[in-house]
């Protein structure tokens, strides 16, 4: 019976597996930081029209 070896995986090909996208990140974090950062310059843009009213 032949035993079968198995060839330990290539590091470039492990690091390809496993890679997380830098995009695919931040692209959950969308629908959440957008419309905060909308309402933060809202909010500030007010502040400076009333200020300078």
């Amino acid at each position: 019976m032949a035993h079968e070896h198995h060839i330990a995986p290539n590091a470039a090909d492990v690091e390809a597996a496993t890679a997380t996208d830098p995009t695919e990140t931040v692209v959950n974090l969308i629908p959440v930081v957008l419309p905060a950062a909308g309402a933060a310059m809202i909010f500030l843009l007010a502040l400076i029209a009333v200020t300078m009213a």
